[in-house]
C-alpha cells in the first residue's frame, strides 16, 4: 500500500474549481467565472438577438473563446456551441419521465451525458460513463454561486460552456 492506497490503484484524478454564480445565465447579462483562488479566468458575455440566445465565452483578456447558440425550431431544446467556424458540442435536453437529462454530442462520434438535479446546480458531466466533471453549490461559501469542478486534461473551456448551456436551459422561465 502507498498512502492508503493499494499499488494497483490508480490516484484521484486532479481537478479544477471554477466558481459561477447561480441564475446569473441570462441573455444581456455578462459574468465572470472565477478560478478556485478568487481570480477572473474567464467572462461570459450575454448577447441579445431576436432570434437566438447567445452567449460568447472569453478568456480574460476579451478573445473569444466558444460562442453559444440556441437552435429555433427543435421538437427538443438544443445549443450549439462553436469554436470559430466550427461545431464543437451539441447540448440536447431530454425529459425522462419527471427528470431531464443532457447528452452532449462532440460530433467525433463520442458523447457527454449530464445528470442529476440541474434546478439546483448538483449534477455531473460523464464520457463513457467516467466522470470529467462535477457542478455543485455545496462546496460553495459564497451566497448564490456554484462550484464546477473539472479533470485536468479535459477541455477546460467547452465543459463550461456545457455548464452554461444546461443552466440557461433548466432556468429558462424560472
Amino acid at each position: 500500500m502507498i498512502f492508503g492506497r493499494k499499488h494497483d490503484e490508480h490516484p484521484p484524478p486532479v481537478t479544477a474549481l471554477y466558481q459561477l454564480q447561480q441564475k446569473m445565465v441570462s441573455i444581456g447579462d455578462d459574468y465572470w467565472i472565477e478560478n478556485g483562488l478568487g481570480q477572473r479566468v474567464y467572462h461570459v458575455d450575454g448577447k441579445v438577438f431576436h432570434l437566438r440566445k447567445t452567449f460568447v465565452l472569453e478568456d480574460a483578456s476579451g478573445a473569444e473563446l466558444l460562442r453559444i447558440q440556441s437552435r429555433i425550431l427543435r421538437v427538443r431544446e438544443t445549443m450549439v456551441v462553436e469554436r470559430g467556424d466550427e461545431t464543437v458540442a451539441t447540448l440536447h435536453k431530454h425529459l425522462v419521465g419527471l427528470r431531464d437529462r443532457f447528452t452532449v454530442d462532440l460530433g467525433d462520434a463520442s458523447e457527454l451525458h449530464a445528470k442529476g438535479d440541474f434546478v439546483d446546480h448538483e449534477y455531473t458531466i460523464h464520457r463513457d460513463d467516467v466522470e470529467i466533471a462535477n457542478i455543485s453549490k455545496r462546496w460553495m461559501r459564497v451566497r448564490d454561486t456554484y462550484g464546477v469542478s473539472i479533470v485536468e486534461g479535459e477541455d477546460t473551456p467547452l465543459l463550461l460552456a456545457v455548464v452554461v448551456c444546461i443552466d440557461h436551459l433548466s432556468h429558462e422561465g424560472h
